[in-house]
Order: C-alpha cells, then structure tokens, then sequence
C-alpha cells in the first residue's frame, strides 16, 4: 500500500467500482447495504473497497446506534486536484505555443 497520501488517494481512484462509490456518496452519506445495491458483487467485496477508500482518507464510517453511515471526506481529493492542476496549465501553455507556432507556420506557407 502507498505510503504517501497523495499515492493513496490515486490507488484508490485507479477502480471503477471505488469511483462508482466515491460518486454516490458525493450525493451524501449512507449505509455500506446501500452503497451495495447498485454493485454485482458481495456486500464483503463492496466493504472492501470502503476500507481502501478509508486507507486513502477519502471515506469516513461514523457510528449512530446500529447505523454506520459513509460519507465523503473530500480533502485527499482536493490535494489530487491542486496536484493535477499545475500539470494542466503546464500543458495548456505548452499546447498555446504549439498552436502560435502552428499559426505562423501556415502563414508563411500561405504567403509564399
């Protein structure tokens, strides 16, 4: 398992089924039987998961009475996202100046 947070976060990411979880509960919080149903799998296998997604901080298990409700814990996500971000603007100024010099390029051969 990654030790680092920011390695966790995107372990955790890398399955569909953990995005699909990840999803529902951006929509707010709810039981493991429940974040279950939509998944051709066992409720053992969906807990799992949840445990992955615990490891990596992104989800949360709170306890009232007999309900373990799951919610969202967005921070990891956000630290996955400034983390991303600097490589996007990063790429989009590289792809800026390949379009200028595209540009210029056409134009010559289209003075000539």
């Amino acid at each position: 398992m990654p030790t680092d947070p920011l390695s966790a976060t995107f372990a955790a990411l890398a399955d569909p089924t953990r995005r699909a979880i990840l999803a529902r509960l951006s929509m707010g919080e709810t039981t493991v039987t429940e974040l279950a149903a939509p998944f051709e799998m066992s409720l053992p296998a969906v807990t799992k998961h949840l445990k992955v997604l615990q490891r990596a901080g992104l989800v949360s298990q709170g306890r009232q009475a007999q309900w373990r409700p799951c919610k969202l814990t967005p921070e990891p996500l956000r630290e996955a996202t400034d983390w991303l971000e600097q490589y996007r603007q990063q790429w989009e100024q590289r792809l800026d100046r390949l379009e200028s010099y595209l540009r210029e390029l056409q134009a010559r051969e289209s003075g000539q």
